[in-house]
């Protein structure tokens, strides 16, 4: 039950072993003319890589980390890292927000003063939130898991019982890839607490997807979208849910190998219009190179394939924000036949990042959700 401060600080024998392995990768070799067709490009990632060896400064990094309140809990077995950021306004709403694969806690650092303190950044006091952002088990600095079975299911219940160990009984969810499947397993199985779901990413299974009436071009497009996704799955997402381990080997060897695998989802999920900086995708990598969670993220994948697909149905009422640069957008009209949509909006930017690609959009986005359901 203990919940303990945090801090982080890593030895300088870990940057000096990983200064050294990008110095002597093994680099493979590349065709020219085909940019990101085959995969991540040559030069796009050497560029990248001398930069992290030479002019990247991971202290900078921790140092701002360190400035927020940082914590960790055992809960289930597992260590479980998370920040908590309290509200100034006594009547604050605490707001459980979840990050996803391969992002981090680090999503959500822009939105962190605007959600919880809107009296200083020009929003209105009564739409504050006290933030809860753990870290998934299995990723950052919640570590490596050390047993089977934790699956999306048992994310949510640790969740849930975090919320209950900080005194949080009453609260909303928010989460997108990975954090919107946890948010909704969470409000399907503690529907006493969970006063409403705000999602920025909602996939459907083949399964849902009927042929429904009268739907815009666009949900046409996305509809087909979603069937072309289903049916040829990304290979990161066959890899992951099959082959964790083989794949770990590599990543927790190589830095250049974990930045490629985070690096090509980083360009292919956001808005090409975004503008994240080469130190803030530097520094998520980091949180799983430094703490060799690479497998362990990946295992989520593999846990939770029999939950794939099924129907997750809760009765607090849903906030949906798409963003048009997402994997696959959200149909309202399929939304709708299974849950109770209170809030929808379409934005013209932004992507599967949303909080840290667009948090101009994301904050104003959440307040407006949850103004209705405090």
């Amino acid at each position: 039950m203990t919940i303990e401060p945090f801090r982080i600080d890593i030895p300088p024998a870990d940057l000096d072993d990983l200064r050294d392995r990008l110095a002597r990768t093994r680099w493979p070799d590349h065709l020219a003319g085909v940019g990101w067709d085959y995969g991540v490009p040559l030069d796009y990632l050497k560029e990248v890589a001398e930069y992290w060896r030479t002019g990247y400064n991971w202290r900078v990094h921790e140092a701002r980390l360190n400035e927020l309140p940082q914590f960790t809990t055992e809960i289930d077995g597992q260590n479980i890292y998370f920040l908590h950021v309290r509200s100034p306004e006594p009547d604050a709403l605490p707001l459980l927000l979840t990050h996803g694969w391969p992002g981090s806690v680090l999503e959500f650092l822009a939105t962190l003063g605007p959600l919880s303190d809107p009296r200083s950044h020009g929003g209105d006091p009564a739409d504050a939130f006290h933030l809860v952002i753990p870290a998934i088990p299995g990723f950052g600095f919640s570590g490596p898991t050390t047993d089977t079975g934790w699956h999306m299911g048992r994310v949510a219940d640790a969740f849930a019982s975090l919320m209950a160990r900080l005194g949080y009984h009453r609260y909303g969810v928010q989460g997108g890839d990975w954090g919107s499947g946890i948010s909704r397993i969470l409000a399907a199985q503690h529907p006493d607490h969970v006063v409403g779901v705000h999602l920025n990413f909602l996939p459907l299974p083949p399964g849902q997807l009927p042929e429904l009436p009268d739907l815009t071009e666009t949900d046409a497009a996305r509809i087909e979208a979603m069937r072309r996704y289903a049916a040829n799955p990304p290979g990161y997402l066959r890899q992951q849910s099959t082959r964790p381990q083989t794949l770990a080997y590599g990543l927790a060897d190589s830095p250049v190998g974990q930045l490629a695998w985070i690096a090509e989802k980083f360009r292919e999920w956001t808005d090409p219009a975004s503008t994240i900086a080469v130190d803030d995708l530097l520094t998520n990598v980091m949180l799983y190179w430094l703490t060799g969670t690479a497998n362990s993220s990946a295992r989520l994948y593999y846990e939770s394939v029999s939950l794939r697909g099924k129907p997750i149905t809760f009765t607090a009422p849903l906030g949906v924000a798409v963003f048009p640069h997402e994997i696959v957008p959200a149909v309202r009209a399929l939304v709708e036949q299974q849950y109770t949509v209170t809030h929808w909006s379409e934005f013209d930017r932004g992507g599967h990042f949303a909080a840290l690609e667009v948090p101009d959009l994301f904050v104003p986005d959440v307040r407006a959700f949850f103004r209705a359901h405090r």
